[in-house]
């Protein structure tokens, strides 16, 4: 129950965290480009490899901890950071080709999938 609480606490800190700095990011830059969304998928992937290797090189925190900061936090934050690791795992294990498979089709088929939602509910509601 403890690992629960923990990933709910992280992820409403990394989801307020996630429209502080998106809405910072546009409020100084626009909305011409998705600057703010690429900044948090960048950092939050940047901070999951740097707690990654930390974790496995020179801190061990428990599980709370770790759930709180990976999958609460950084879940919230950006799913990008998770996707960025198991696409470097999927490298680091030689398995280049699942990892280009796994690169590729997940922009291709969640994005698709977002535009075909979209165009569903439009044919649907209009």
């Amino acid at each position: 129950m403890t690992n629960l609480l923990a990933i709910a606490f992280g992820g409403a800190v990394g989801a307020l965290g996630r429209h502080f700095v998106a809405g910072q990011i546009t409020h100084y830059f626009g909305t011409g480009f998705p600057l703010g969304t690429l900044t948090v998928n960048v950092l939050g992937s940047f901070i999951m490899g740097c707690l990654i290797e930390l974790m496995a090189l020179a801190w061990s925190p428990g599980s709370e901890i770790r759930s709180f900061l990976t999958v609460g936090m950084l879940g919230a934050f950006t799913t990008f950071s998770t996707f960025s690791l198991e696409a470097v795992l999927l490298a680091e294990r030689g398995q280049f080709v699942a990892m280009l498979a796994y690169v590729l089709l997940s922009v291709v088929l969640s994005v698709g999938a977002l535009f075909l939602a979209m165009q569903l509910l439009r044919a649907a509601l209009v």
